[in-house]
């Protein structure tokens, strides 16, 4: 049943360990959160949040020390971060969108706590477990995040995962993001806690929610191999390849991808 929630209304949740996550919540209907990937913040979901939450609760937050959250302070897990989101807004149960680092997230979160989740929106994903090829980039990333050089880490992230340019739908938007950004992702990065025994990618028949698997067709290629083995490994995902998008795809082809979320969420 739908009820009237009137207009978005921003809030702080409190974080597991310490410091506050900013989140806001609008729409009316069942429930989607919205994950944003690394370097980025809930920005990310600016050009689809106002159709998507004529048909749904739509949730979204800053990652840990991205956006408006606060820094961390000591190590922290994105999924019990998730966790304290949900609980924060009574939810006992909802649907996940996730992009990059956010669908990795939201995969992790689907076999950890199984009965919250009520479907996966899977956008240009990663997922823990898989082992990146080693090429110029990955050695470039590699080599700024040890040096903790966030210039750098901007100038990566704009010509490798936003190839399209400034000029392309949300170009503007994106540079703001990933420039203001770049700074707090080094910080947060560095209090990210690492779990490798959580490795989703070699338990994904175990994951029982209904998922899309959607990326761009001007993505990083490894995020096309990575879509593939998600829609392999998931019971029952669909995939599909939007075209004229790279890893930006909520902000470079938004209408499309707003299509794809209310034909797939429940």
């Amino acid at each position: 049943m739908k009820t009237d929630t009137g207009g978005p209304r921003e809030v702080q949740v409190p974080a597991p360990g310490g410091g506050l996550l900013w989140a806001e919540r609008g729409g009316a209907g069942s429930p989607v959160v919205l994950l944003h990937g690394a370097g980025m913040d809930s920005r990310l979901w600016d050009a689809v949040v106002p159709e998507l939450s004529r048909h749904h609760d739509v949730i979204r937050y800053d990652a840990r020390g991205l956006g408006r959250s606060t820094p961390p302070q000591r190590p922290y897990d994105d999924v019990e971060d998730l966790r304290a989101v949900l609980d924060h807004f009574g939810l006992p149960r909802a649907a996940l969108a996730g992009l990059s680092m956010g669908g990795e997230t939201a995969l992790d979160f689907a076999l950890a706590h199984p009965g919250r989740v009520t479907a996966l929106a899977l956008v240009g994903a990663s997922v823990s477990g898989h082992t990146w090829p080693a090429d110029a980039d990955s050695t470039a990333y590699a080599a700024a995040r040890r040096r903790g050089d966030a210039a750098a880490l901007a100038g990566l992230e704009l010509s490798v995962w936003a190839s399209m340019g400034r000029s392309a739908p949300g170009g503007e938007l994106i540079e703001t993001m990933v420039r203001e950004n770049a700074a707090r992702r080094v910080v947060s990065e560095s209090h990210l806690a690492s779990f490798p025994g959580r490795a989703a990618e070699a338990r994904l028949d175990r994951i029982a929610a209904p998922a899309l698997v959607v990326h761009g067709d001007r993505d990083h290629p490894e995020i096309g191999v990575i879509a593939e083995t998600l829609v392999a490994g998931l019971p029952g995902a669909r995939g599909r390849v939007v075209p004229g998008a790279d890893h930006y795809l909520p902000l470079r082809t938004p209408a499309q991808l707003t299509k794809l979320l209310l034909a797939h969420l429940p």
